[in-house]
């Protein structure tokens, strides 16, 4: 086999070398024309190397999981930092067109995030303080109202004594009441190291954000490679920035309806019911489920009739079905459909691994899975040219 390969280099050298050959190289040639392929040497894995390969990459994402979840105080600001400042993307291409500076443009922005926050926040305190006063009186009301359903429930066993004595009454639950207004006062001191690294983490994004772009195109080898970098790039940050714009003036409407809802219906802070309804839309399914139940649970509560208390939930569910299933797709279009079992899948995983927070994630970042996925795999998309 050495001798073989000697003879088809040699032959080779000769023939680029010269063009003139002798007899002897003629027939040197001939030879080395006239021998067998050298063979094909592959390494054939058997099942057991198969297996040992997804062990390995099974363990790393476990791990990679596990890092996720247990560094999740700084993931998730971050992150979230990171997702609004990919939405507001289009609007720092605006004013940098403008002739804004970069700096001044992360903080027009940033500040404009934080400001917004601030109203809602500040919006919301009056309504908040009037609920959290009106625990103990809406608990005991809350008992009265629900004691006839449930005494009907005979494998309960529950009567108005459960609630006079006991881990069930009034008292147990006032002071359970407070157990977890401590313990969210606990949380808050997180939180608030949370909103200090989610605006820092704003501002430095949005001000290096056109630098970042550079980066991650710059790190790939081939043109074709950075072609693919920023033609993603540019397809995430329009998708997310129309999606969310378009989203939250539809969103904006239903919690204006809801707060008129909330407020024909009789039930107690309107506002905060609408602000509610806005916050819970942006979660596919789950939010629309919970936020129902919850109106019908009010409207039960604050009327003596059944029918009437569940019309509130109903006007609310059919209005949030309109939009849906007509508004939202005659102005998205398709072309952000997502497959509801993805998204489904998706709100679980990530409400598991960051609670609340990780629930309104779950759509952006489905949103910019799909959206990598839709620019690599289609070819027949136009493609944009680098300058030369």
């Amino acid at each position: 086999m050495g001798i073989a390969n000697g003879i088809r280099k040699q032959a080779k050298k000769i023939a680029i070398g010269e063009r003139h050959t002798s007899a002897w190289a003629q027939s040197l040639k001939e030879a080395a024309e006239e021998l067998p392929p050298p063979p094909l040497h592959r390494l054939e894995k058997d099942g057991l190397d198969v297996s040992m390969a997804w062990a390995i990459i099974g363990i790393f994402g476990i791990l990679f999981l596990a890092a996720v979840y247990f560094m999740s105080l700084i993931l998730i600001p971050i992150t979230l930092a990171v997702v609004v400042g990919m939405i507001l993307g289009m609007a720092a291409e605006k004013l940098g067109k403008m002739g804004v500076p970069r700096l001044a443009n992360a903080f027009i922005l940033s500040s404009s995030v934080a400001l917004v926050i601030f109203l809602l926040i500040n919006s919301l305190a009056d309504p908040l303080m009037t609920l959290a006063n009106e625990g103990p009186a809406f608990a005991e009301r809350t008992i009265n109202r629900v004691m006839p359903y449930l005494e009907r429930i005979k494998w309960l066993h529950i009567t108005p004594a459960t609630f006079e004595s006991g881990s069930m009454s009034i008292g147990a639950l006032l002071e359970n009441t407070g157990n977890v207004l401590h313990v969210v006062t606990s949380s808050l001191t997180p939180a608030l190291v949370q909103g200090m690294i989610f605006f820092a983490a704003l501002l430095f994004f949005l001000a290096g954000r056109v630098n970042l772009r550079k980066t991650i195109i710059m790190t790939f080898r081939t043109r074709t490679q950075r072609l693919a970098a920023i033609r993603v790039i540019n397809a995430v940050e329009q998708v997310l920035g129309f999606y969310f714009a378009t989203a939250s003036l539809i969103y904006v409407g239903l919690g204006v309806v809801m707060t008129v809802i909330a407020y024909a219906g009789g039930l107690s802070a309107p506002v905060l019911w609408g602000f509610f309804a806005f916050v819970s839309s942006f979660i596919p399914y789950l939010g629309i489920t919970l936020m129902t139940l919850a109106v019908a649970v009010a409207g039960i509560l604050t009327h003596d009739g059944l029918l009437i208390g569940l019309m509130p939930a109903a006007a609310f569910f059919t209005v949030h079905l309109l939009m849906e299933n007509l508004i939202f797709p005659a102005v998205m279009g398709r072309r952000l459909e997502i497959n509801p079992f993805v998204v489904f899948i998706a709100i679980l995983f990530w409400t598991w691994m960051w609670g609340a927070v990780g629930a309104m994630l779950a759509l952006p970042l489905s949103l910019i899975v799909m959206t990598v996925i839709d620019e690599l795999l289609i070819e027949e998309k136009p493609q944009p040219q680098l300058p030369k």
